[in-house]
């Protein structure tokens, strides 16, 4: 008689050692959260955390590009589509850790004598190959979810890039309608003068159909800047996670002068290659094909293989017990196209990851001469052309007060001036949006974020406004009635409106 102790022990130990697979902690999240903070400095939401308490406390103060990145970390829903991967790969390894489900089988012989009983037999099996390859298909499934990790990883750390780009994009927008406001202000305050001046006999009808036309055109342009920023603040609000009646937050108003210095090429190139999560992904999933490949190689003659116990009751209602074994033999499918289906995953996973790592090489050659034109444009604005647009300003208001110019040429070059002055504006823009694209190439913060400069272009530095120059443009006033206790500008002011421009270099020196 068999001794039914040792199937039952096995049974026993079979259920213990499925017992021991669990699900990963927090599905790895706090995993993803330090392969973020490592490269961005900023630090993913908790499951736990308490997200609208902190999204409002972000939002109670004027946001950094630092302040927006936390609030979408915190609030972006998309980011719960790439935590609901890694769940999904984490539910994965808790599978990959258990065993399949043991198999019951029950079968009953009717006799066509009705005098004989039936024939009952009952089975219980359990698939040995399933336990057989338990520790390799754990490794493999493990393998995965540190891959995913990475994936998500890098899904975050492209958020945040896009976060800080239309970051920089509305703070640009912003001061550009900034400037514009107070261009228009000031064209329609001289215009007004204009009228008055016409009324007065001092100007004729092409003088003033000059100043009317300049200030429709600098509002048409200050109309356009605010159209560029509400189309700005709405992107940033859409990656903030914030609704349509959730745009109440506000902004920095300047966006801060260059580095002090740009970072090599070749620190940048090698740091990419250590950083990109994508990169690290991509070997991950090369290193985990392989493994597999060799797994297919070592258990390609293993079919299913199934033992177990059965009992049958006899017609003579006596009882037999034993055990049984069910073996999948390997003749007609020896494994061969599952291992030249796993050879052909890993030579494509090996070629995806050298597309990958030339991608990313010429990206980050590509984003570094980017920034290094931007800040060359800059200092071409800010070195050259603001400071002969000023002068040449300068220059035409002696001519016009000489009466050597007319009142159209001021106009013409002041309004290139202030077109100057925004496309200074905009290379700022394009520069920090060039830069944050170099760290989105190199896939962690730039080495030379250490040395941003903490002086800003404001309002203090833009050029001043036609109305500042209408007290220079009209002669024969002198005791006009009720022109003796008002300034030229027809404003009740100060010295000036808007201070002269001061020309700071990209060293932040004040000449």
């Amino acid at each position: 008689m068999i001794n039914l102790r040792i199937p039952i022990l096995l049974l026993a130990w079979l259920l213990v050692l499925s017992g021991c697979a669990t699900l990963p902690e927090d599905s790895g999240r706090k995993d993803v959260q330090r392969l973020v903070a490592s490269r961005t400095g900023q630090v993913p939401a908790s499951a736990d955390a308490d997200i609208p308490k902190l999204v409002s406390s972000l939002l109670s103060q004027p946001l950094t590009a630092g302040g927006a990145g936390r609030v979408a970390l915190l609030n972006n829903p998309s980011l719960q589509a790439e935590y609901a991967s890694l769940g999904i790969a984490a539910a994965e390894v808790y599978n990959a850790g258990r065993l399949a489900n043991p198999g019951f089988s029950l079968s009953v012989m009717v006799s066509d004598e009705s005098s004989t009983p039936n024939q009952v037999t009952f089975g219980l099996a359990q698939s040995f190959t399933d336990l057989l390859l338990l520790s390799a298909r754990s490794r493999l499934a493990n393998s995965e979810f540190e891959r995913a990790k990475l994936e998500v990883g890098a899904a975050v750390i492209d958020l945040v890039a896009d976060v800080e780009v239309a970051y920089y994009n509305l703070v640009g927008a912003q001061q550009v309608a900034t400037m514009r406001g107070h261009v228009a202000k000031a064209a329609d305050a001289s215009a007004t003068l204009a009228q008055r001046f016409f009324d007065a006999g001092n100007i004729n009808a092409l003088d003033l159909a000059l100043e009317y036309a300049v200030a429709s055109q600098a509002k048409l342009e200050r109309i356009q800047a605010e159209a560029a920023t509400v189309a700005a603040r709405n992107a940033l609000n859409r990656l903030l996670g914030l609704g349509a009646g959730d745009d109440r937050w506000v902004t920095s108003d300047q966006l801060p002068l260059p580095v002090t210095k740009e970072d090599e090429l070749s620190e940048l190139l090698a740091l990419a290659g250590d950083s990109r999560l994508d990169l690290l992904a991509k070997r991950a999933q090369v290193a985990l094909l392989a493994d597999k490949l060799g797994f297919d190689r070592q258990f390609r003659y293993v079919g299913d293989i199934t033992v177990g116990i059965d009992t049958e009751r006899e017609t003579d209602r006596s009882r037999i017990t034993g055990p049984n074994l069910s073996l999948e033999l390997p003749i007609f499918n020896t494994g061969a196209g599952r291992i030249a289906q796993a050879e052909a995953l890993v030579d494509q996973a090996e070629a995806q990851l050298q597309t990958l790592a030339l991608a990313i090489g010429n990206d980050v050659q590509l984003a570094h001469s980017q920034v290094l034109v931007a800040r060359e444009l800059l200092e071409q604005y800010r070195d050259s052309l603001l400071p002969q647009r000023e002068a040449i300003v300068r220059l035409t208001q002696q001519e016009v007060n000489y009466m050597l110019e007319g009142q159209f040429q001021l106009l013409l070059v002041k309004q290139q001036e202030f077109d100057a002055f925004q496309a200074y504006l905009e290379a700022l823009r394009d520069y920090w949006v060039a830069r944050t694209e170099l760290g989105r190439a190199v896939g962690t913060k730039l080495p030379s974020g250490k040395n941003i400069e903490s002086e800003t272009v404001g309002p203090s530095l833009f050029p001043d406004s036609p109305a500042q120059d209408m007290k220079h443009m009209h002669h024969g006033t002198g005791g006009m009635k009720g022109m003796e206790s008002m300034d030229h500008s027809g404003m009740t002011m100060g010295p000036t409106e808007l201070s002269q421009p001061k020309i700071i270099t990209l060293q932040g020196e004040q000449q």
